[in-house]
C-alpha cells in the first residue's frame, strides 16, 4: 500500500552484536564504491563472476513478487532490474551494479528458507536482463520491474560508507521510521501483511530534535526475520495528519 509518511528500511543485525545504538552500527562495516561493469571476472568472497545478473531460483509461486526480491537482494548491492522467467516457474534474474553486488548476494542468500521455500541463488550467463516476455504474477503485479531509478538503491557513492553486509540474523534492524510509531503498530503490520511478528522490540535513544526513529526486531529464528524483511522493507508507514 503507498501511503504518506517515510520509508522504514529494515537490515540485518551484525550477528557478534549486542543491542547498540544506531550510530554505532552504521559505523561498523563499509563496502567499497559501486564499480562500473566490465567484462572482466572477479573473485570476491571465492566465487568466480563474470556477470552482474544473479539467477534465483525456488521462490514461492504465490507469495514472492519483483519488489519483495528487491528487498533482500538490495542488502547486498544496487538492483538494477527483475524479472520473473515465464519458461521457469518459481526462477527470477536480478540484475544488480556489478559483480560484486551478484557475489554478496550468492554468499549471503543461496540455501536461505522464504516462505517455506529454500533459494538458490547462482550467477547467471546472462550479462543483462532484458524486459521480454512480460506477464501477470499471482498477485497481480508485473513479472519484470526497473528499480535503477529509485532511491532505495544504497550503494552509490553518497552512501556507500552507511552500507553494512551481514547474513540474514534473527534480529532486524530498523530506521527512518515516524518518530510516533509503537510495538503496537508494527505488530499490527505484521499481521496485515501475513508476516512472522517479532518477539522483542527496542527504540534506540532519539535525539530531541530528531524526525525518525530507529532500534531493532528480534524473531525466534532467522527465516522469520527475513520473511518479514522480504515484505517490509521499505514499506511506507501511514503518518495521523
Amino acid at each position: 500500500c503507498v501511503s504518506a509518511g517515510p520509508h522504514c528500511p529494515l537490515l540485518p543485525l551484525p550477528a557478534n552484536s549486542r543491542y547498540r545504538r544506531n550510530e554505532e552500527v552504521q559505523d561498523m562495516i563499509s563496502y567499497p564504491l559501486l564499480l562500473p561493469k566490465t567484462p572482466s571476472s572477479s573473485s570476491f568472497l571465492g566465487h568466480t563472476a563474470s556477470s552482474s545478473v544473479a539467477m534465483v531460483s525456488g521462490l514461492h509461486p504465490a507469495r514472492m513478487n519483483c519488489s519483495y526480491i528487491f528487498n533482500l537482494f538490495c542488502l547486498y548491492g544496487n538492483v538494477e532490474k527483475v524479472k520473473f522467467m515465464k519458461s521457469v516457474p518459481g526462477t527470477a534474474l536480478v540484475e544488480m551494479g556489478d559483480e560484486y553486488a551478484v557475489d554478496r548476494a550468492v554468499t549471503h542468500l543461496n540455501s536461505i528458507k522464504v516462505f517455506d521455500k529454500k533459494l538458490n541463488v547462482c550467477v547467471s550467463k546472462q550479462q543483462a536482463v532484458i524486459p521480454s516476455q512480460v506477464f501477470e504474477l499471482t498477485d497481480g503485479s508485473s513479472s519484470y520491474q526497473d528499480f535503477s531509478l529509485t532511491r532505495n538503491n544504497r550503494f552509490s557513492s553518497t552512501q556507500s560508507s552507511r552500507n553494512i553486509i551481514q547474513p540474514p540474523a534473527a534480529v532486524l534492524h530498523f530506521y527512518n521510521a515516524p518518530p510516533t510509531l509503537s510495538q503496537q503498530q508494527l505488530h499490527k503490520l505484521c499481521i496485515e501483511h501475513n508476516v512472522p511478528a517479532f518477539t522483542k522490540f527496542k527504540v534506540f535513544d532519539a535525539k530531541p530534535s530528531s524526525k525518525t526513529l530507529s532500534g531493532l526486531l528480534e524473531f525466534d529464528s532467522k527465516t522469520e526475520a527475513v520473511e518479514t524483511l522480504t515484505v517490509l522493507n521499505h514499506h511506507q508507514i501511514r503518518i495521523p495528519s
